[in-house]
């Protein structure tokens, strides 16, 4: 099945707002059988055209691209050894397992977390497990389980 895009006027403020130009992007695409019916189910449920429906799937989509790219850059700025600490962190170890993992003093974790927070725009590291719980940090457990 091929849809159109027929709300242009939202479609072209989504497409501006990601700074990507009209001629690049395909008005057209295929939906398989399964997801077509829960757009119809959605949209009668919702009492709101189809299209409607797709487009704000589409900008929750591309919404949630831009997070999670947001997120890898963020990452990809800390050091090796911030990063292992985020990772310790996100399993749940504490400053004092983290610092005794990596052979380091609870002061050195702490301020490893103070920079990672302030990399990432966090205050706290229940917000860096939040922001990373998506993410599988296993490959960097590296001690017997607690």
């Amino acid at each position: 099945m091929v849809y159109y895009y027929m709300s242009m006027s939202f479609w072209n403020q989504l497409l501006t707002h990601l700074k990507i130009h009209r001629e690049s992007v395909s008005s057209q695409y295929k939906l398989d059988s399964q997801l077509h019916k829960i757009i119809v189910e959605l949209a009668q449920q919702e009492q709101r055209p189809e299209e409607d429906i797709h487009a704000g799937l589409l900008a929750t989509a591309l919404a949630q691209r831009n997070i999670s790219q947001d997120l890898w850059n963020r990452w990809q700025s800390l050091s090796p050894r911030e990063q292992h600490v985020a990772a310790l962190t996100c399993l749940g170890y504490t400053n004092g397992e983290i610092g005794a993992i990596l052979g380091v003093s609870i002061p050195t974790v702490k301020t490893h977390i103070r920079n990672i927070l302030s990399k990432f725009q966090l205050h706290a590291k229940n917000e860096l497990r939040m922001a990373l719980q998506d993410w599988d940090f296993r490959e960097w457990d590296i001690t017997p389980h607690k």
